[in-house]
């Protein structure tokens, strides 16, 4: 009898080794589908849009869904904070899919992904054909604290612009929409606000001039809506040189009765290689 339970006993301890391997990752597995609910989309974790170089690298190479691939990164990664076990293709975002649609805030979820996502198109700074010098740079500044006005925080990604210069560089739509705020305002100064085909709201501050633009009007991506400036961070309609030339931009949504910002580093960084290209004045 002894010897027939030392025979055993490695397949025994097998089968608890595994046991507590599916159950571990059945939980896991659990506790990521729990994390999908209909509040999930205003969470700080979410609104902060965590990416890595490689899954940006990989939605660059495809546009088909990038709203929905990107949407389905955030959940198996965590917001993020993990790395995506499986290979980068789209056959691997089709699997995954299947799995989450089981859950019922799913399509809520993927709506708002595509609202942010599937809308954009061109970087808003077009490239210059004739001053090489002029370049621009970002970093992700989301949330970073901001003093004007007192204690407040960065809802947006600045666009800096190498040559301090306003009026210099221009700025494009990312997407088709509708013009529905237009003019002065005391922390943004001169600016543009779109809401895309999806319903986002595309923020453009700090302008030094419009192009030919007004309220209402219905544009297309890269249509020029004016030039980079250093406007702002004054009551007085005209303020400027409180800060470097540069291009603020921020993105919205309007949920649950508010406005909420989302982090556009990441997705500056998906449209980063699709500049237009113009002649700098």
């Amino acid at each position: 009898m002894k010897k027939r339970i030392e025979h055993r006993l490695p397949l025994l301890l097998f089968l608890l080794v595994l046991w507590i391997v599916l159950g571990t990752n059945l939980l896991l597995e659990k506790g990521k589908e729990n994390w999908l609910d209909t509040d999930s989309v205003i969470k700080d974790e979410f609104r902060r849009q965590a990416f890595s170089e490689e899954i940006i690298g990989f939605l660059q190479d495809q546009d088909e869904k990038p709203g929905r691939d990107a949407g389905l990164y955030l959940l198996e990664t965590e917001l993020g904070k993990g790395t995506l076990q499986k290979a980068y293709q789209e056959t691997t975002f089709d699997q995954l899919e299947k799995k989450w649609k089981k859950q019922a805030s799913y399509q809520t979820y993927q709506n708002i992904c595509a609202m942010l996502w599937d809308d954009v198109k061109y970087f808003p700074v077009p490239l210059s054909k004739n001053d090489k010098a002029a370049t621009v740079s970002y970093t992700d500044s989301w949330l970073y604290e901001r003093s004007y006005r007192g204690n407040g925080v960065h809802e947006g990604t600045d666009i800096m612009a190498d040559k301090n210069q306003r009026g210099y560089y221009p700025v494009v739509s990312m997407t088709d929409g509708t013009i529905t705020n237009l003019g002065w305002l005391e922390l943004g100064g001169y600016r543009v606000g779109i809401t895309a085909p999806g319903g986002a709201y595309f923020y453009y501050a700090h302008l030094s001039s419009y192009a030919s633009v007004k309220e209402g009007m219905h544009i297309k991506a890269g249509d020029l809506l004016g030039f980079m400036g250093d406007s702002g961070y004054g009551k007085e309609e005209g303020t400027i040189g409180k800060f470097p030339v540069h291009l603020h931009v921020g993105i919205y949504l309007y949920l649950k009765g508010k406005e909420v910002s989302y982090n556009p580093y990441w997705i500056l960084r998906y449209i980063e290689n699709n500049r237009l290209t113009c002649r700098y004045e």
